[in-house]
């Protein structure tokens, strides 16, 4: 049976995956294009068809990274559980990926620091997607009688932004060996008492 010809897309994921394999082994500063290449069994020339620079190709794989990411926060979002629970579960999950897909080898740290740098727009189109769901678990919350009624897409950038250490994958980086799962919970109950309906008898 012969085997169907790669179309364009599928080599530009191919060269990504293997690109980042490389960066994970030898870190990002040290593979040069023909070292991807080479691992490819093609020639640099080729993987410049498909790609400018190293650049690109690191912001192929932030894209990919966030798609990820996003899929996974769109399913905990879709979960038949408390939308206070959801919330939990949604940073839980962000934590979770850039810890250890991001950061499982020390190595990959610079190609982290350059996807931040050169795929921002990307990256903020992100942050507000995720603003987005967690405003809209806020206002489910409000409907169910949890959280007392209040401005959500604005409390949601509220709480991203006080959750930040534990979505940033460099600050993530730099905390790794603290205890970040429990100062998350902590840090996020603190910040949802402050709208959470107040069922303590008078």
């Amino acid at each position: 049976m012969t085997r169907s010809r790669e179309t364009a897309e599928e080599t530009r994921e191919r060269i990504a995956r293997v690109a980042e394999e490389l960066f994970r082994r030898m870190g990002f500063a040290k593979t040069a294009v023909a070292d991807i290449a080479a691992e490819l069994g093609m020639s640099p020339a080729n993987v410049y068809r498909f790609f400018p620079s190293k650049i690109a190709i690191v912001q192929a794989i932030c894209s990919r990274c966030l798609e990820e990411m996003e899929s996974e926060i769109r399913t905990i979002c879709g979960l038949p559980l408390p939308p206070r629970q959801r919330i939990f579960d949604l940073f839980q999950a962000i934590l979770v990926y850039h810890r250890d897909n991001f950061l499982s080898e020390r190595r990959v740290h610079d190609m982290v620091q350059v996807a931040i740098e050169e795929n921002w727009g990307a990256i903020d189109a992100h942050k507000k997607r995720i603003c987005h769901a967690i405003a809209d678990l806020l206002t489910e919350g409000v409907e169910d009688g949890v959280f007392v009624p209040h401005d959500t897409a604005g409390s949601s950038e509220i709480l991203l932004g006080a959750m930040i250490k534990f979505c940033h994958p460099m600050l993530i980086a730099e905390f790794i060996d603290g205890d970040l799962e429990g100062q998350q919970r902590a840090t996020l109950t603190f910040m949802l008492r402050s709208i959470e309906v107040d069922r303590t008898p008078i």
